[in-house]
């Protein structure tokens, strides 16, 4: 009972009054949130010392947030605490009922004090094994420095969740992406430093990070290839792009019709993604936090260890090389250097994000609400029934269960042979953050029209509610 009580009161946003907020008022947060978040992303660590920072370009761009400013941690504490709490509830070690009111908030307490410890944990080892390394007699502040952002990041979750449109967590990943895929079109600040567009008129060319605008350098240059491979990177990220949206339309519809209002019958959509993009988010930040710790282990014993052998932040054995993504692997077909050991990698590489993807998929379902059971029981509340079945909570759980379990199982694999094939083909970001970004737009987009919708017209907020 002492535990359960610490649980249930640990410090988190107060939620709002109202059963239903208005459009503007989640619209009013959301905007907030965004605006502070790139405002942390930009406060640098004080008492950092100099870092080679781009080695966490991919982990930094998967846990939304910018390494080295005060927010470096990101969704990290958040995401590994809920892998973590999932295995243990899905393999029976804790024994927590999610589909009660009780264990729900149980299990969310839990999951509390685990973001809490992680990000204290992440943050100590960040600095002691010179992941963020900090200038002589700084370490602390810097330590404390990190630990106040994971905490700004996870209150600012909470009232996003809260008070304004879907979850925190996917609000910092797609604007983080949103803003890496910008600049990865239209960034004119060369690698050299200056701006490249102010050198197409001579000959001392500087790159243009931006492939946009690389491909009209290589193309007034002359080189062909270099074109070639720009223009290849812009239209895998719009096959991409075009991939997921199609992707995400797919879905199963269950006719169900109103047991009181005869006649009039509606449509349960299942998508198929049915877990949506979590499993690939989990599976990323998986993947992500096993490369980075064992970049850490490497530098703490100062050899390869079984994680694997890191230079220049990029695994090279081990097992982080070979569930890896390295490798672009059209760009290697294209300048005639694929070797055999990438292709087994991006095999490698796929079937871990398959695998896991399916896992994680069957675990939110189980402890998020989605499963047959508490969808049945949705439906019944609602006083809706299957056309020509009895209304009985059982059949009903008996016909969900033919689509949602299939519908979990081939929408998880699919989302992690989407994220992996993503990855492999090389895009201006990471082929996962595409993937995410995308998915997450969609849903936002989803929420937002139907939120819109309900505002704009009183008869469909009280057919709604």
């Amino acid at each position: 009972m002492g535990i359960e009580k610490v649980l249930h009161n640990l410090p988190e946003v107060q939620g709002p009054i109202e059963k239903k907020l208005s459009f503007n008022t989640k619209l009013k947060w959301t905007i907030i949130i965004l605006v502070s978040f790139f405002v942390l992303a930009n406060v640098p660590l004080y008492g950092l010392a100099q870092n080679a920072l781009d080695r966490f370009q991919y982990l930094a761009i998967i846990l939304g947030t910018d390494f080295g400013s005060i927010i470096s941690l990101g969704i990290g504490p958040i995401v590994m605490a809920s892998i973590i709490l999932q295995l243990l509830v899905g393999s029976k070690i804790l024994d927590i009922d999610t589909k009660s009111e009780e264990g729900k908030k149980y299990f969310g307490g839990l999951q509390k004090i685990m973001v809490y410890f992680f990000i204290i944990f992440e943050a100590v080892v960040y600095v002691l094994m010179n992941g963020l390394q900090a200038m002589p007699g700084f370490t602390l502040i810097v330590i404390i420095q990190l630990v106040l952002g994971g905490l700004a990041i996870v209150f600012m979750d909470d009232l996003m969740n809260k008070w304004g449109f879907g979850h925190g967590v996917s609000l910092f990943i797609v604007a983080g992406v949103g803003w890496r895929l910008f600049a990865g079109f239209f960034q004119f600040i060369g690698t050299q430093g200056g701006n490249c567009l102010l050198k197409f008129s001579g000959t001392d060319f500087i790159g243009c990070p931006g492939q946009l605008l690389a491909a009209i350098q290589s193309v007034v240059n002359g080189d062909s290839l270099g074109a070639l491979i720009a223009l290849a990177t812009i239209v895998v990220t719009i096959v991409i792009f075009l991939a997921v949206v199609w992707a995400q339309s797919l879905k199963v519809e269950i006719p169900l019709s109103f047991d009181r209002l005869r006649g009039y019958s509606i449509r349960w959509p299942l998508q198929f993604f049915y877990a949506s993009v979590i499993p690939v988010i989990l599976v990323a930040a998986l993947a992500a936090n096993l490369q980075l710790f064992g970049g850490l282990i490497q530098n703490w014993a100062g050899h390869a260890t079984w994680f694997g052998g890191f230079s220049q932040g990029r695994a090279e054995s081990g097992f982080a090389f070979w569930i890896a993504s390295q490798h672009n692997l059209l760009q290697l077909a294209i300048t005639g250097s694929l070797a055999w050991k990438y292709l087994l990698q991006g095999i490698t590489h796929t079937l871990f994000y398959m695998a896991f993807s399916i896992i994680f998929a069957l675990f939110w379902v189980k402890t998020s609400g989605m499963d047959s059971a508490s969808q049945a029981r949705n439906i019944m509340g609602s006083g809706l029934q299957i056309p020509g079945f009895r209304k009985d909570e059982r059949i009903l759980e008996a016909v969900l269960d033919r689509y949602i379990m299939p519908l979990t199982v081939m929408g998880g694999a699919a989302i992690g042979l989407l994220a992996s094939i993503a990855d492999l083909m090389g895009a201006l970001t990471s082929g996962t953050a595409i993937l995410l970004a995308v998915m997450i737009i969609y849903q936002y987009y989803n929420t937002i029209a139907q939120q819109h919708a309900v505002d704009m017209h009183p008869a469909m907020k009280k057919l709604m509610s």
